[in-house]
C-alpha cells in the first residue's frame, strides 16, 4: 500500500504538467493566468475525488479504503483533464467528486459482473473519463452534450476496434496466456529470472 500511495502522488503531481502542458505557451500574462488556473483545477479536482472516493467507501464499507481513495484522487485527475481551465476552483472540486463518487461504484459492479480490472483502470479512466467528457459543456458554452457524446462514441470505436485487431492477431501468432505453472510462480521469475518483490515471497 505505500507503494501504491507513492505511485498515485507521483501520477498526482505529474498531472500537473500533462494538464498545464495543455496551454502550450507560457509567454505573456494570459497563458501564464490560464496555466495557473489549469494547476488550481487539477488540484482541487483530484483532492474532490479522493475525499469523496474515501467517505463512500466508509459509508458503503464500513471502513476508510485506501485503494479506493487512491483512485478517487486518479478519478479526479482524469475527471478534469477534458476541461481543466474553464470551471471555478469549486466546480473543479465538483467535477473530480462526482468522479470519486462513480469510480468507486465502477469497480464494484465491475467485479460483480467479473470483469478482470485488478486495478480499477476500466473505471477510473473510462467510466470517470466518461464523466469528465460530458462534464465540459457544464463550465464550457462552447462545447455541447452532443459533440461530447459523439466524441466519445468515435474514440470507443476506434479504440475498441484497434485493440480487437491488435489482441486477436498476438493470440494468433504468439498466444497472449502463460501457462498455469507460469501464472502461478510469477511470470517475473519465468522471463527475467527473478522474483519482482522478493520481499514479499515467503521462503517456506
Amino acid at each position: 500500500m505505500p507503494l501504491a500511495t507513492l505511485g498515485t502522488f507521483i501520477l498526482w503531481m505529474g498531472w500537473f504538467g500533462f494538464n498545464g502542458g495543455s496551454v502550450l505557451k507560457l509567454g505573456d500574462i494570459a497563458s501564464s493566468n490560464s496555466v495557473a488556473m489549469v494547476f488550481l483545477n487539477t488540484n482541487t479536482a483530484a483532492a474532490g475525488g479522493l475525499v469523496a472516493a474515501l467517505l463512500v467507501s466508509r459509508i458503503k464499507f464500513g471502513k476508510a479504503d485506501l485503494t479506493m481513495a487512491l483512485n478517487g484522487a486518479l478519478a479526479g485527475l482524469v475527471a478534469i483533464t477534458a476541461e481543466p481551465s474553464t470551471p471555478s476552483a469549486l466546480s473543479a472540486t465538483l467535477i473530480g467528486a462526482v468522479g470519486g463518487l462513480i469510480v468507486v461504484f465502477s469497480i464494484v459492479l465491475l467485479d460483480k459482473i467479473k470483469i478482470d480490472d485488478p486495478v480499477g483502470a476500466i473505471s477510473v479512466h473510462g467510466v470517470v473519463g466518461l464523466w469528465g467528457l460530458l462534464a465540459v459543456p457544464l463550465t464550457n458554452s462552447g462545447a455541447t452534450f452532443m459533440g461530447q457524446i459523439t466524441g466519445a462514441l468515435v474514440i470507443f470505436v476506434w479504440v475498441f476496434s484497434a485493440s480487437f485487431a491488435v489482441w486477436f492477431a498476438l493470440k494468433s501468432i504468439l498466444g497472449i496466456r502463460v501457462d498455469a505453472e507460469e501464472e502461478y510462480e510469477g511470470v517475473d521469475l519465468s522471463e527475467c529470472g527473478m522474483e519482482a518483490y522478493p520481499e514479499f515471497v515467503n521462503p517456506s
